[in-house]
Formats: structure tokens, C-alpha cells, sequence
């Protein structure tokens, strides 16, 4: 135990991916039993007004006895994703003139999102 009675968590195993203002934490750890079970932790990194910084975090506690159906359904979501929308990434955040090419595509298929409302025509309905 620690100084101030709290348990210390043994790091079992441990991997870190960072991605951007994201940072994603794999840590194994012990049940009361001596069983390994899973986190996954989330964390993004947010600047206050001030220039200081302060994370939000979130995380998921994965159990051996559920590791196959995630595994299954992860695959499932992500090979999904990729198979529609492919591996490059779109996004204001990462396109700095995404916005151009939206409305410049929209324009090209006749989709123009910028119309107002009254604009639209009811003649094919």
C-alpha cells in the first residue's frame, strides 16, 4: 500500500499510441483473483484560456470473457468504415481547404449545400 492507504496498481503490460491531441493507453492489469483483465484509456489533451493545458480521459475495462466478441465486432465497425469511406483521412481538422472542395464537389453534382432553403424547387416531387 501506499502512503495514503490506496492500493498501487502492479503494470502488467502496458502500450501507448499517440494520435494527435489523443493519446490511447493499453494497460493490463490484476482482478482481486490474479486474473489479467484490459483498459483502454483515452486521453485528449485541452488548453485553457490561460495557455494552461488539462486532459479529459476516458476509459473502458475489457474482461477476458468478453476479448472474442470485441475483437469480432472492432474488426466488423472498422473493415466497415474503411470499405465505405476508405483509409484517407477527411476532415476540416486535417484538410485545411476541406471546405472548398465540399462545396466545390456539392456544386459539381448539383447538391449545392450553400443554397438557402427557398431556393429548392418541389416541381419532382
Amino acid at each position: 500500500m501506499s502512503d495514503n492507504g490506496t492500493m498501487q496498481k502492479e503494470e502488467i503490460f502496458a502500450k501507448v499510441l499517440r494520435a494527435g491531441r489523443r493519446t490511447y493507453f493499453f494497460d493490463v492489469r490484476s482482478t482481486k483473483a490474479n486474473d489479467y483483465y484490459l483498459t483502454i484509456t483515452e486521453s485528449k489533451k485541452f488548453t485553457n484560456e490561460d495557455g494552461s493545458f488539462y486532459y479529459k480521459k476516458h476509459k473502458i475495462y475489457l474482461y477476458k470473457e468478453d476479448f472474442e466478441g470485441f475483437r469480432e465486432i472492432l474488426d466488423e465497425v472498422t473493415q466497415f468504415i474503411v470499405e465505405e469511406k476508405g483509409e484517407e483521412v477527411i476532415s476540416e481538422r486535417h484538410q485545411k481547404d476541406y471546405k472548398k472542395e465540399y462545396e466545390a464537389s456539392a456544386e459539381e453534382d448539383g447538391n449545392n449545400q450553400t443554397d438557402s432553403f427557398t431556393d429548392v424547387s418541389f416541381d419532382d416531387i
